[in-house]
């Protein structure tokens, strides 16, 4: 069974193990990721952050997952004023399967729902199929597709 709680300055370092998993899960989608030092997130600046809301899932006393809302201001054409982004989206491998990544979102669109927000965004690389279906399982459709185009020097 699956605990969810707020995250707490104690679980910095255990985040931080989860952050380069996440990495090393998306390096293959991206190679411009550094090999070293490459860091996603700012922990204490979302622990800190009221608009920001960073909740740990903990099976056996262990943190196996993780996740953020974070409520932000839409671009001026949208008819929504705030929307919330989510991120850090992770789950053990050992742990996938089990639904703790619905439960996780599930959490965190209770959240932003009850500060008023009701549209959510989400970055996934295009080419990540699993993490995909499982967006998609919790009614998440494509929306933007982000291009990039790198020229040698």
């Amino acid at each position: 069974m699956l605990q969810i709680r707020p995250a707490v300055t104690e679980d910095i370092p255990c985040l931080e193990q989860l952050e380069q998993a996440v990495i090393e899960a998306e390096r293959p989608f991206n190679r411009a990721i550094k090999a070293k030092n490459a860091r996603y997130y700012d922990l204490p600046a979302l622990l800190n952050d009221e608009s920001s809301y960073l909740i740990v899932g903990m099976v056996e006393g262990n943190v196996i997952a993780t996740g953020y809302a974070q409520i932000r201001q839409s671009k001026a054409q949208l008819d929504h004023d705030n929307h919330g982004y989510l991120g850090f989206m992770y789950v053990h491998p050992m742990h996938r399967g089990k639904g703790f990544n619905q439960q996780i979102m599930t959490e965190l669109l209770a959240w932003c729902n009850k500060r008023s927000v009701y549209d959510f965004y989400l970055d996934v690389y295009r080419d990540n199929a699993a993490a995909i279906r499982a967006y998609e399982k919790a009614g998440f459709t494509p929306c933007l597709l982000e291009m990039k185009l790198h020229q040698n020097k």
